[in-house]
Order: structure tokens, then sequence, then C-alpha cells
């Protein structure tokens, strides 16, 4: 046996019998994964953890308190020994082996009949490792393996595109303030997977060029018929390519429902008959704060955070922001997309209220390599933006949480 592999395979354990003696810490780790494959579980043990108690008291497992006994593996499909006593464990592998039971070992893998592999699991893959040596096998580098392919599915990074199971279709998908590192997993692999991406300006840029050759890359920026038709053009070619039977990411910054306008997407593609997946993104009304040293909450400063969009004026007609209320609160006042407005939202919160001394913090180009923090009061910060030549993106954060962070984390 020394001198062959293990032999791989997958067992299908749902409703059969599987035994596992012994409650211990072992037990705790392995039984998750059984009680995940639906197997009938028994174990066979005096004590238990508190976890492996909780297994039982919750009814996914059968716990038979008492040591083990001559037959207690003989209707088993497979075994898991996994006690404090050799002589027991060596009396239940003996019994494995003669009723042909499958059986792992914690204390003798050699003397097993089988092994537990290093798994994990990513969209519905599992992935085991076993080491090919018989002896001198090193768990670590087995569980360093499975974590380095789980992490490189997860993310994207190791590209494993579905073929058989693929369905057409649009990702609405959040990229994040800018840094390419605060994508989500699900995001960066779906990005991994398409074929077709149409990329916001905000959107993590850097990200693009990872992706493979094939995958046409489409700038939303840049999609024709002028200003005031561009969501519509976007629209439609979101479903144009969807319908030719490609996978479509829509990559957007931030989230794609905070100011994202994800929703008016999901509308038409829900007219259109596509599918579509949404897929939450980092706001950078909190992140982009946080990257700059500034918490949008702080005990005994803070106890509430308002978001609001600042691409109207607050007199224009077309506002929704009620810009009065605002003022008279105690908190702090997150303004996305107003640099070119934070001159009258300044002179807008102070008439009705807001001390014109209120902090004011300018973050340009947040969680990125160009990333710099501009501070001001709502008395100055009209002409220190246009001093400072502030320029979008950046996030506007007014209110005393602004002074509470050290200024060097900027």
């Amino acid at each position: 046996m020394a001198e062959h592999p293990a032999y791989p395979v997958g067992l299908r354990l749902t409703g059969r019998r599987t035994v596992v003696l012994g409650g211990g810490q072992v037990a705790q780790r392995r039984l998750p994964a059984l009680i995940a494959a639906g197997a009938d579980i028994h174990l066979v043990s005096p004590e238990a953890t508190p976890s492996v108690e909780a297994m039982a008291d919750a009814g996914e497992i059968t716990w038979h308190r008492r040591p083990y006994a001559e037959g207690d593996l003989a209707t088993a499909w497979y075994a898991l020994i996994a006690t404090s006593d050799t002589e027991a464990n060596t009396r239940a592998s003996a019994e494995a082996e003669a009723h042909r039971v499958w059986c792992v070992r914690s204390d003798d893998a050699d003397a097993a009949t089988a092994w537990t592999p290093a798994t994990g699991t990513s969209e519905g893959v599992t992935v085991a490792v076993l080491t090919t040596e018989a002896r001198g096998r090193d768990p670590r580098r087995t569980a360093a393996i499975r974590d380095a392919v789980v992490e490189g599915l997860r993310d994207g990074t190791l590209v494993a595109p579905h073929h058989r199971t693929r369905v057409p279709g649009v990702a609405l998908v959040g990229g994040g303030p800018g840094d390419p590192d605060l994508i989500t997993v699900r995001g960066r692999r779906l990005l991994a997977e398409a074929d077709v991406v149409i990329a916001d300006r905000l959107g993590p840029r850097d990200l693009l060029a990872e992706l493979p050759p094939h995958v046409e890359v489409i700038d939303a920026a840049k999609i024709p018929y002028g200003r005031f038709m561009a969501q519509e053009a976007i629209n439609n070619a979101l479903i144009e390519h969807a319908k030719q039977g490609k996978s479509v990411v829509r990559l957007k910054g931030g989230d794609p429902y905070v100011f994202g306008r994800g929703m008016e997407e999901l509308h038409a593609l829900a007219e259109a008959g596509i599918p579509c997946t949404v897929v939450p993104g980092i706001s950078s009304s909190i992140s982009v704060p946080g990257a700059a040293g500034i918490p949008v909450t702080h005990r005994g400063v803070a106890h509430e955070f308002t978001v609001v969009s600042g691409h109207v004026a607050p007199d224009d007609e077309r506002s929704l922001v009620d810009w009065p209320a605002l003022a008279k609160l105690t908190g702090t006042l997150v303004v996305l997309m107003g640099v070119d407005k934070i001159g009258r939202i300044a002179e807008t919160l102070v008439a009705h209220g807001k001390s014109p001394d209120t902090p004011v913090a300018l973050v340009q180009e947040g969680t990125t390599a160009a990333q710099r923090r501009v501070d001001a009061t709502l008395a100055t910060v009209a002409e220190t933006v246009a001093a400072q030549e502030v320029r979008p993106p950046a996030v506007i954060v007014i209110g005393e949480v602004v002074a509470v962070g050290p200024r060097g984390t900027a």
C-alpha cells in the first residue's frame, strides 16, 4: 500500500450510515462536512466538545454516549476513527477492514483505508487535495495548495469558465471605490468569466488589463448618442450582447444601487427578458472616507450618517434633497458627485443653521494611488476647492468626524 498513491473518489453519503468514533476536536472539524453531505451520522463517544454536543442537540447527528463496542461499524458505509484510545482505534479499524468499510484514522493515517483530503468549495466546485506519497505526507502543504486553488477560483485569478452550465445574461457588478483589491470576490470571478465588459469610468480600471484577449471591453463613457441618451444606449448595449448569447458584465464604480442607476438597467433587462445578477459593491460613501482616516460614525461624535447626491445644486428644481432638514442633523453628511456644487451646498447648510466652522474633508481619487485629502470648513470650502484645484471624483465629508482621525492617514 505504501508504494502506491491513494485513489481519489467522491463519496455520496446522503442517507448512508456514517460512524464517527470520538467527540473531540477532530470530530468537531470533520462533522460539518459530513452533515453537509447528508450522511446519517452516528457519533459514538462518552464525551463531546460543546460544539459537537450542539450538533447532537440540533438533531444533525445521533450521539451514542458510550465508548466504542464491537459491531458499531458492521453496517456503516464510512467511518471516522478519532478517539484518544489507541487500542480501541486499532480494534475499530480491524472491524472496518473485516466489513469492507472505508475508514479514516486520525491517529495513524498509514493504518487507515482512506484519507481525508484538504477540501474547499467555490461556486458548486469542491477542490480536494491529497499528497501522492503514502508516507512523509505534509498536511500543511496540501492545505496551502487547497487554499491557493480555492482563492484563485473565488477571486478570478484562476480562470475556469463554465461551459455546460453557463447561462448567457448580464451581471451588474459593483466594482468598489477604485482600488482593484476592493472588488468583491464574486464580482472578480464574474469579471474573469465575461465575454463582454461594459465599464464605467469610475470602475476599477486596473482589472480590465487582466482580462483575456478575447473579452470585448466597452467604455460606457464613450457610448454614442450624446449625454442625455447615454443611459439608454448602455441599456441597449447590454441587451444586444446578452441576446447574442454572451456573458456580459456591467462593471460599475462603488455599488450598482448607490447613485449607480443600476435599477434602471435591471428594469430594461427584465423588460427584454434578459436574466440579470446583481453583485453589490463597496460604496465609496463609506470606504473612501475610511481610506482617508475618517470614520463616518464615531462614539460620542456621530450616531448617524447620511449620503446624498450633489449632482444638482440645492436651489435646482430637480433636487430631491431636503437640505434644510440635513442642516439640522448632528451626524455626518457624505456628499457624492458634489465638487462643483459644494459652494452652494455649504451656503445652504449654513443658512439653515449649520455652523460655518463645521469641518469638511474632500477626498479625491479615494483608495487609488492618486488619493489626496483636502480639509476645510463650510465657510472656506468653496475657496479651498478652487485654490487646491480639487477635481471629481471626490467624496465630501461634512461633520465633526472629519477631525476625529489622525490627519496623517490621508
